[in-house]
């Protein structure tokens, strides 16, 4: 979701009053209200029609190319941003402290301080709050994208090629891979326990709470109960931190009726917290934002479009063909995960719809085609903030008649989704 300024089409230098004059590149913002646009689809109607909602595991569904598409977005427009840097301090200081007001502003939304559609609560106990989410994953790519780009040496277009001109960034970008795969199939996951208060369980307790005990003892594994991705989180952010509602539970050993309550016959990992946007899987996410990074120099630095174009499909093409490489021979897709053939796959699907709008847009000028588009992305931030975090719908709540749960959000949920 960052912002940046006015470029021309070209390299060559223009006088400063031409360069604020110049048009932003208007691929690029109908690309971000895209993104906008299906987040607001995958959450509304993800209850009418499930196919598009995020994959339980393994697999992908529509709803999970929205977050890569914003990462890569990210890193497009910090090569924008940072194409001239007279002041490395200045513009490290500039880039850490958006990225931490992004990453608070992920807290407050998400860390559960805010009611949800169907609760009409408010209020968080500090220790159960969420540490992570979407604005704070977004933030961490971020961050690492521009430190990259503002510290690493590269030359320009007419001293090297593409790959050696950004040589530093590539090995920043395969050092987080490698350094993510390692760490995935090579750590040591054991049996571990977590509690979950009696209320939100459907065995009975004597006690408040009951005891869940998962049985691990494994290196490698990638499913929900014994991955070394959440071993991290309860390490580092504590179980109590982690997101309590997550998507494997759609997985139909779950059982997990209309209600939402995991049913007594599920395994115990059903009823375990885990954070899709959690710290081993911010390494990955970190590799699109500089995947991104590397399409906004070739919109950067390249004159024309067709030199544009071809650069930005072979790039695609190249980590497309090495992301199904990968899924074949084991690594899976996986958003929860953010598996490296995950990454590659939607980094490539974001490289190639990003150069297809650039070409219906920029290329062609069919600006009122998509200036719904467009306008969305101009205020992608306010939108997510307002819609996708339901403080719009928050505030329609609080207008009720007679009882708080008689409120035409209410009257909506009841009458066409839980139909």
């Amino acid at each position: 979701m960052a912002d940046y300024e006015p470029l021309p089409d070209g390299d060559e230098e223009q006088p400063p009053e031409a360069s604020r004059r110049a048009a932003r590149v208007a691929s690029l913002d109908v690309f971000r209200g895209l993104c906008v646009f299906l987040m607001m689809l995958v959450d509304y109607a993800g209850a009418v029609f499930p196919i598009i909602t995020h994959s339980p595991w393994n697999g992908i569904h529509l709803a999970d190319f929205v977050m890569p598409f914003f990462l890569f977005i990210a890193g497009v427009s910090l090569a924008l941003v940072y194409k001239k840097v007279p002041n490395k301090a200045e513009a490290t200081w500039k880039a850490v402290f958006r990225a931490v007001k992004l990453f608070l502003l992920g807290v407050l939304l998400q860390g559960g301080y805010l009611h949800g559609v169907t609760s009409l609560t408010y209020g968080v106990d500090i220790e159960k709050i969420r540490w992570m989410g979407i604005l704070q994953r977004i933030s961490i790519g971020y961050v690492v994208a521009a430190l990259c780009e503002i510290w690493l040496p590269c030359r320009t277009w007419r001293e090297e090629r593409f790959f050696k001109g950004h040589y530093w960034h590539w090995c920043i970008a395969f050092s987080l891979s490698v350094l993510y795969l390692s760490l995935s199939y090579g750590l040591y996951v054991p049996n571990w326990e977590f509690t979950v208060p009696a209320s939100a369980s459907s065995l009975p307790s004597s006690n408040d709470s009951y005891v869940y005990m998962m049985k691990c003892g494994v290196r490698g594994d990638l499913g929900p109960a014994c991955n070394s991705a959440g071993m991290i989180d309860r390490y580092i952010l504590g179980v109590d931190h982690l997101y309590m509602k997550p998507v494997y539970r759609n997985l139909k050993e779950c059982n997990v009726p209309a209600n939402g309550q995991v049913s007594e016959s599920s395994p115990p990992w059903c009823h375990a917290p885990f954070d899709p946007e959690g710290i081993l899987s911010s390494l990955t996410a970190a590799v699109t934002c500089i995947i991104g990074l590397q399409y906004g120099h070739i919109l950067a630095h390249l004159q024309d479009h067709k030199g544009r174009l071809t650069n930005w499909s072979l790039l695609s093409i190249s980590s497309f063909v090495l992301g199904l490489f990968l899924t074949f021979i084991g690594i899976p897709l996986n958003k929860s995960l953010y598996t490296v053939s995950y990454m590659l796959i939607t980094s490539a699907s974001a490289g190639i719809t990003f150069g297809a709008l650039y070409l219906l847009v920029d290329v062609y000028g069919y600006r009122r085609l998509t200036s719904v588009l467009e306008w969305l992305g101009l205020h992608a931030l306010s939108i997510f903030v307002l819609i996708a975090s339901n403080l719009a719908i928050i505030a329609i709540q609080g207008f009720y008649w007679t009882s708080p749960e008689k409120n035409i959000v209410h009257w909506i949920i009841t009458r066409f989704v839980h139909t």
